[in-house]
């Protein structure tokens, strides 16, 4: 497997798609997260859980993710070009490159090479990847910090994290898991959930992304509750970059 993957980042096999980023209260795209696809010879697409796990297994994620953010690094600096707007790109980091001794080498150069502004980039770390080693994961988020980028902890409340780490850890956003998400506002628990979740990431001073956004009954309340941004079929599926870019189109049209 290890061999195939690299052999399909050889070949260019591999694909980023874009999936929009709303602001709740405006309905505006202000980013995309980036997601990593890599379509089958028969024209589907091998399911990400499946060989993500497989490249973090073998280390193959580091040069695999390496290859994610240079590339969508330099797709959404032509974006702001082309359309002049400020655009924020989240990306994902897997446990081995948030711990790889290389991570910050990566990133500079993706920065400096497409003139890049820092503030507008996000890395999205999964409440697993944190929790790992608490302590030296609170030293690496300082140092993308200082660099000026900012942070999200995905996943939130489906891993097994410690609100004494939470309050330390120098995040700048919560992000709702979409199992939380898709049975609002009909499932009490989960509306006392998702209000908790908002009501305490303001309280730390934290902004909140909802994930899973699939109906306006979902997009009201969480708007309502506060929530600032969210992403989910209601707004856009990951859209290959041609797809994304007609999107941006028509949002600045409008």
């Amino acid at each position: 497997m290890h061999q195939r993957l690299a052999n399909a980042l050889s070949y260019n096999e591999f694909k980023i798609f874009y999936q929009p980023v709303v602001d709740l209260p405006t309905g505006s795209i202000v980013g995309a997260e980036a997601l990593c696809r890599w379509p089958t010879r028969e024209g589907n697409f091998n399911p990400p859980e499946t060989f993500i796990t497989q490249a973090e297994t073998s280390g193959f994620i580091v040069q695999l993710g390496d290859w994610v953010l240079k590339t969508a690094v330099e797709q959404v600096r032509a974006w702001q070009e082309r359309f002049t707007i400020d655009f924020h790109l989240a990306v994902n980091l897997s446990g081995r490159q948030f711990l790889h001794h290389n991570l910050m080498k990566s990133i500079e150069e993706a920065i400096q090479k497409n003139r890049y502004e820092s503030r507008l980039l996000e890395f999205e770390i999964t409440e697993s990847v944190a929790m790992h080693n608490a302590e030296d994961s609170i030293g690496i988020m300082r140092q993308l910090k200082t660099r000026g980028m900012s942070l999200a902890l995905d996943d939130f409340g489906t891993g097994y994290s410690s609100l004494a780490y939470l309050k330390r850890f120098p995040i700048d956003k919560l992000k709702i898991d979409k199992t939380f998400v898709r049975d609002i506002p009909e499932d009490s628990n989960d509306l006392a959930i998702v209000t908790a979740i908002i009501a305490m990431a303001h309280a730390l001073g934290l902004k909140v992304q909802a994930e899973g956004v699939e109906t306006s009954a979902q997009a009201d309340f969480l708007r309502d509750c506060g929530c600032e941004f969210a992403q989910g079929y209601l707004f856009g599926r990951p859209l290959p970059p041609d797809e994304f870019e007609a999107l941006l189109e028509q949002s600045s049209a409008a």
